[in-house]
């Protein structure tokens, strides 16, 4: 059951828009509030608008015998993607639709996987990506401080992050979690060996923001580089975690492969308070890159940078190849990375910032700007758009 957020989401507007035209489907992880954000926009379109769960048995009967109400001006298909044949039942519901009907459809993996399929939906659909709440998506009467605690410690799902207890929070997250594991992800692929699916998702948790050597966590949990691979790749799909892989182009003797792995819920992660810094550095960074991909259609990355000689900085922006931002995450430490110095140069970004958790006052030096979580990310693109 999702969480009634206390907080209007900052996509609502733009899916509103999104679907007067065409159908939205929204993808984003399990319980970060996809369902209560329809429902909120159904219920701001007409109180006749349906919502129905495939994990229901009536609603699926309903789905599947196309019997849902013919005056509902919405109908919100919850976890459709669990049906094998959704996407050619979807595309012959939409093309048959009544001319006052619209269609969202929901689901806790990725949404947009059938774009590498032979029938596309081309035309017919927006996409957006549904995120966790960050610093420039609190509640009105939250302070940034007590934001940035409850981010840290209890991630920015909603329901943990409302209720502030620590304690319940460890409850929803294992539940969560085993949710995922036992359900969702063999609704969608045919694992036989949960249990070491579950012994690589908890090293990833303690390699977060290192370099992974696949073949070295394949071997630490006994299965093949093969396997974790595709593994590491049902785990993005599912929407737990995240990998980033490092900018090459225009960087001398730049590495190549190894990706680094962030999680969704920065609460997943170990006792490291700087570690879920950055952890939670990349989860806003990914969140706006979405919602300019999502909503303006750009082509956005997030990448790291390091060269063979061990100069790395944590993060980069792309926006329609252009290198934007040039980013260094410190918990403490207010004096200027050298590699954020040294590629600067190189890539002459339009900004290069070192975010410091423990900064009292921001400052300016040489063009690099040190600053704090909470200034940095006040104004977020949503607001402007």
């Amino acid at each position: 059951m999702e969480c009634k957020i206390a907080v209007k989401r900052y996509c609502q507007k733009f899916i509103s828009i999104d679907l007067e035209k065409k159908m939205v489907f929204v993808g984003g992880p399990r319980q970060v509030g996809k369902t209560t954000l329809c429902q909120a926009i159904g219920q701001g379109l007409s109180p006749k608008y349906q919502y129905l769960n495939w994990d229901n048995d009536e609603d699926r009967a309903i789905i599947l015998n196309k019997t849902w109400l013919k005056a509902s001006p919405l109908v919100i298909f919850d976890e459709l993607h669990k049906y094998p044949h959704w996407k050619q039942w979807i595309k012959g519901v939409y093309d048959s639709r009544l001319t006052h009907q619209i269609f969202a459809v929901t689901g806790s993996a990725r949404l947009d996987l059938y774009k590498k399929d032979g029938d596309s939906l081309l035309g017919r659909y927006h996409y957006w990506r549904i995120h966790p709440l960050s610093l420039d998506e609190l509640p009105r009467d939250m302070t940034k401080e007590e934001g940035l605690k409850r981010l840290l410690n209890l991630g920015g799902f909603p329901e943990p992050f409302l209720q502030g207890d620590e304690r319940e929070a460890k409850r929803w997250r294992r539940e969560r979690f085993q949710r995922i594991l036992k359900e969702d992800i063999r609704d969608l692929h045919p694992i036989k060996d949960i249990q070491a699916l579950q012994l690589m998702v908890d090293a990833l948790r303690h390699r977060a923001g290192q370099l992974i050597a696949v073949a070295n966590l394949a071997q630490d949990i006994q299965i093949s580089p093969t396997t974790a691979k595709v593994w590491l790749q049902l785990i993005e799909n599912m929407y737990l975690a995240f990998a980033i892989y490092p900018l090459t182009k225009n960087i001398n003797r730049a590495i190549q492969k190894p990706a680094k792995v962030y999680f969704y819920d920065n609460a997943d992660l170990k006792n490291d308070t700087g570690l879920k810094l950055e952890n939670l550095v990349a989860t806003h960074l990914l969140k706006r890159l979405h919602f300019l991909e999502d909503y303006y259609g750009y082509d956005c990355a997030l990448h790291y940078i390091r060269d063979k000689d061990g100069r790395e900085v944590d993060f980069v922006t792309l926006i329609d190849g252009e290198v934007i931002d040039l980013i260094e995450v410190k918990l403490s430490d207010n004096t200027i990375s050298s590699a954020l110095k040294y590629f600067k140069k190189q890539l002459n970004p339009k900004k290069t910032i070192q975010i410091v958790g423990n900064l009292n006052k921001s400052f300016e030096q040489d063009g690099i700007i040190v600053i704090n979580p909470i200034e940095y990310f006040i104004n977020p693109p949503w607001d402007i758009a």
